[in-house]
Parts: C-alpha cells; sequence; structure tokens
C-alpha cells in the first residue's frame, strides 16, 4: 500500500499575543489534554499559555528567562498533567504544576569523573516514561542520558561524547514512544544526524539514519514520526524512519549570514527559519517553534490523502 499524500498548510496570523508582548528563543511547544498550548521561551514569561484558538491565557516562569530550554507534559496515572522543564542556564530540570508551581527540581547526577563541576551539566531536553522515571538529556553538557524516579534520585546514565553505537554528538531531544508492547526511547543525535533507539534500561535496539540535516527533536503519532530540522525545515517520515516529505523547507536559509536572526519582514508563513521542537495538538494539527531571537510559533493543518 503506498504512503497517503500528505498536505501541509499553515494558518495564517497565528498565534495572537498581547500587544508589545515580545518572547525571547523560543526552544519547547506541549499541549495538554485541553488543547491548551504551553510554550517555553527565553523570556520573562517563560512559559505562555495559550488557549486552543492561539489566545493568550496567561504566563509564568521569569526564573527561566536566560535557561529555558526543553519542555515535556506528562500525564500520570490519575490524570493529573505536569510541565517538566529544562534550564541550560541554571544546570537543572524541574517539575512544575501547569499554572507554575514549583514541585521538583533534578541537578547534576552524581558522577563526578563525568561531572567534577555541575556547571556542565546542561539539560536540553527531558521526558518521562509510564512508570514516572525521568530520562533527561544533557544534549550541550557531556552528552549523556540520564534516568532519575520520580522523586529525582538518579538510577543510571549511559552515552556520552563520540559517534559510535550509542555515543552521542548533541544529543538535542529525547522522546518516549508509548504506542507499542514495550516503551521505546528515542534520541535526537543532532551532529551525528541519526536517531538512535533504547529500551527504557539503555539497550541499543537500532540506530535510524537518513536525510537529517540538524534534528532538533521528534514526535510520533504511530505512523509517522514528526521532526523538527534547525536547518529551516521539518522532517515527516513512517514509522521506519523513511523520509515522507519535508514541510516549509527553505533551502540554505542557514547560511544567510543572518542566521536565524532574520527580520520578520522577510519571514514567510509557508516556510521555515530555523525548526526547534514541535508538537502536535489533539486535532491533529502540528505546532512548531522556531530558534530566533524574538521567537516564532507556527500551526500547519496536516491533511493525509
Amino acid at each position: 500500500m503506498s504512503e497517503p499524500r500528505l498536505i501541509a498548510k499553515p494558518v495564517i496570523s497565528w498565534p495572537r499575543l498581547p500587544s508589545g508582548m515580545e518572547l525571547g528563543y523560543t526552544h519547547g511547544i506541549a499541549v495538554d489534554s485541553q488543547d491548551r498550548i504551553f510554550i517555553f521561551n527565553m523570556s520573562h514569561h517563560a512559559v505562555v499559555v495559550l488557549d486552543p484558538e492561539g489566545n493568550y491565557l496567561y504566563s509564568w516562569g521569569e526564573a527561566f528567562a536566560r535557561g529555558a530550554h526543553g519542555l515535556h507534559l506528562s500525564r500520570e496515572a490519575n490524570g493529573e498533567e505536569f510541565l517538566y522543564l529544562t534550564d541550560i542556564a541554571r544546570h537543572l530540570v524541574a517539575k512544575y504544576t501547569l499554572d507554575g508551581r514549583e514541585l521538583l527540581t533534578i541537578s547534576a547526577p552524581p558522577l563526578p569523573t563525568a561531572y567534577p563541576s555541575s556547571e556542565q551539566f546542561k539539560p536540553t531536553d527531558v521526558s518521562v516514561a509510564p512508570n514516572g522515571d525521568i530520562y533527561v538529556v544533557d544534549g550541550y553538557g557531556e552528552y549523556y542520558i540520564h534516568r532519575y524516579d520520580n522523586a529525582g534520585t538518579w538510577l543510571s546514565s549511559w552515552g556520552g561524547r563520540g559517534s559510535c553505537d550509542g555515543q552521542f554528538q548533541e544529543p538535542h531531544g529525547i522522546w518516549i514512544d508509548t504506542s507499542g508492547s514495550e516503551p521505546l526511547l528515542y534520541v535526537a543525535d543532532r551532529r551525528n544526524q541519526r536517531f538512535p533507539c533504547f529500551t527504557l534500561d539503555g539497550e541499543l535496539l537500532r540506530t535510524y539514519v537518513g536525510d537529517f540535516l540538524l534534528p532538533c527533536d521528534l514526535v510520533g503519532d504511530g505512523n509517522h514520526y514528526y521532526i523538527p530540522d534547525l536547518n529551516s525545515r521539518v522532517t515527516i517520515t513512517d514509522a521506519q524512519f523513511r523520509v515522507i516529505t519535508h514541510i516549509g523547507e527553505n533551502p540554505n536559509q542557514w547560511e544567510d549570514e543572518r542566521w536565524p536572526n532574520i527580520p520578520e519582514s522577510e519571514w514567510k508563513d509557508d516556510h521555515f527559519i530555523s525548526p526547534h521542537a514541535l508538537c502536535l495538538d489533539n486535532q491533529g494539527n502540528l505546532l512548531v517553534v522556531e530558534w530566533v531571537p524574538r521567537g516564532r510559533i507556527t500551526k500547519w493543518q496536516m491533511t493525509y490523502l
């Protein structure tokens, strides 16, 4: 059976932020069960919350103004939802309620050889397993994956710098797939241009390579993977990481000496500058945030024919 044809259409004039509100680099995005949208950015309102139509609701998170990076929304067994956030400036991961109350912080793991200084811990992303274990990827630090229990106690680590199997070169994003019989952990190994797949105990099962330039992260819907690529495109693959298409592709944009600080007057609705993270809402729309100084958020209607 042939792969369905995809039509991706950007939603114009979306979202609608308050007049005068300026964001910083938009690094993370997540959607809760009510389709409220959480945007993580480097500004004094680091977590901006929108309604499903893209209207501003509220914001919080001034403490993350300098280090906002990875964002993950976790739904616990009782249905309650929480945000996990990484801070590359304060060298920590934190768990928050959706309205901005801090519940837990996690700092560098107790590995003195790898981390003689806690400042070497620069976590770029986080994901939570069905059993509550927390997986953190140190993508701007020492290139390890760290596993903690739900109370923040360190359990194990694996990886490290390199290009051999099980090693990483800037492991930037992490995502746990729960659609199969056993959860699987995928890493966006950005500078190695690949996606290694692990068990939750750290056993490497396989590594996917393909037409990936600078893959920052990934999410899946059971049939496809959606990959924000910093080199001005979003890649969509099938379940075996075979590329179906690139959307919003802006070839060679990254070669512009101004990149990623491209003036807004030159932005095009159907072209990306530097996709950094993405998610799907509950209607299947694709929401993308980009690594640009004043932030950029776009919504794409996805139709498979």
